[in-house]
């Protein structure tokens, strides 16, 4: 698994925020594997 560092740093500002957040993309293109990567990232910060 790549870990995409990119993405991660962009939504971290808004962890324990009170705003909506959106996953988005076509079929198959990692939004549900992104989504245990920042769990993961969550978990062990």
């Amino acid at each position: 698994m790549i870990k995409r560092e990119k993405y991660l740093k962009q939504i971290r500002p808004f962890i324990d925020k009170p705003v909506i957040k959106v996953i988005t993309g076509i079929r198959r293109c990692g939004k549900s594997t992104f989504l245990k990567m920042l769990i993961a990232d969550i978990i062990l910060s």
